[in-house]
């Protein structure tokens, strides 16, 4: 996209530079695609522009080209909308059940606290 709509970027001279860059227009939403609803009017509308030939002429081959390079622009900001609404829940942090050794030592800790305590008590 960068090559085609950037300010810096220069007019392609050849047929071929065209055809170059058209081609990598079409992967780049053949790939967005996938990761969109087939019903979505923006790739609807990148894809009709893929389907349409690439007209002759050097004015209109690269008029069409930016036309592409649009319609792919505009899917990438659909995509990345999409995918900031659908970020996962965050889920809670799970507790590992502890091993049958961890819980004896623990008891057995408690208990000899237990007893201590008991044994500084002051009998009445």
């Amino acid at each position: 996209m960068t090559l085609v709509l950037g300010e810096d970027s220069p007019v392609p001279d050849t047929a071929a530079e065209v055809e170059d860059l058209a081609l990598r227009l079409r992967g780049h939403i053949n790939q967005l695609g996938a990761l969109t609803s087939s019903q979505e009017p923006t790739l609807l509308r990148a894809q009709q522009l893929c389907s349409d030939g690439l007209p002759e002429g050097f004015m209109p081959s690269r008029v069409h080209l930016v036309k592409l390079a649009e319609a792919t622009q505009d899917l990438v900001a659909k995509v990345r909308q999409d995918d900031i609404g659908t970020t996962p829940p965050t889920r809670r942090r799970a507790w590992r059940k502890p091993q049958p050794n961890v819980l004896r030592a623990a008891v057995f800790a408690l208990t000899l606290a237990c007893l201590v305590w008991a044994a500084s008590v002051p009998r009445t």
